[in-house]
């Protein structure tokens, strides 16, 4: 039985795990939503205040640059913080009921998606506001979403496994991310850079993401052929690598919760 016919089989709990989650992460909070909203924005706020003396200046459209970055890296950061204790917070399910465990994971990832998405549109108001011209070629930026959310998926499905075994994987990627923060080019361009150094940022899946995003809403540049297919592999090779993990260690997961 494939993902798809597993997913239509248990369509009504993944709904669940979706409704459930969402609620969850706003739960006694008082604006509730609204903070899917107001704390990116809040974030770039802070950020524009910071960085606009030393970078802003001589970057056009700045502060939809830096929203760029903060958009992507943000939904990566949540998504895959969120998709590491996917498994351990429902053991109490998956150990009484044998149902696929990504069900889990893939649930935390549609609750970010629905974050990522209501941000999106914010984005694309400041990009009117910031008199950004909109084109058809923004209908390719469902290129790099698409690809993000798997690429989230795998990195999840890696992270989870991870941390049945490991507790310790919570705190190293709270240190790698905040390495990968600084290495993503946020709030900096990499034009002062030799070619060489800029050619290593390509190594970061995340740049990439980010770089098409900026490529496409301020410069109106299409990336080039190769540009699209090194994302392709680098979201390829994380999700086969997570699905591996997932089929090797899937009974073996019940004896470690």
């Amino acid at each position: 039985m494939n993902i798809v016919q597993k997913l239509s089989r248990y369509q009504f709990l993944f709904e669940e795990l979706v409704k459930r989650d969402f609620k969850k992460k706003y739960k006694r909070t008082v604006l509730g939503m609204a903070w899917s909203i107001l704390s990116p924005l809040l974030t770039l706020f802070v950020m524009k205040l910071v960085f606009t003396q030393f970078f802003g200046r001589t970057t056009n459209h700045y502060t939809i640059y830096l929203f760029c970055g903060n958009l992507i890296f943000s939904y990566f950061n949540e998504s895959t913080n969120q998709g590491m204790t996917s498994l351990m917070s429902n053991a109490g399910i998956f150990t009484k009921i044998n149902i696929p465990k990504y069900l889990f994971l893939f649930s935390k990832n549609v609750q970010t998606l629905i974050n990522f998405g209501l941000t999106l549109v914010l984005f694309f108001l400041f990009c009117i506001l910031d008199q950004i011209t909109f084109t058809w070629k923004f209908f390719l930026l469902l290129y790099p979403v698409v690809l993000l959310l798997l690429f989230n998926i795998g990195v999840g499905l890696i992270l989870s496994a991870l941390f049945v075994f490991f507790r310790d994987v919570q705190y190293l990627w709270s240190v790698f991310t905040m390495l990968l923060m600084y290495m993503s080019a946020i709030f900096y361009t990499i034009d002062q850079y030799e070619y060489t150094t800029q050619c290593l940022f390509l190594l970061n899946p995340v740049y990439l993401f980010i770089r098409y995003f900026r490529k496409i809403v301020i410069d109106s540049v299409i990336p080039t052929v190769w540009f699209h297919l090194l994302m392709l592999a680098d979201v390829l090779i994380v999700l086969g690598l997570g699905c591996w993990m997932y089929k090797k260690y899937n009974t073996r997961f019940l004896y470690y919760v």
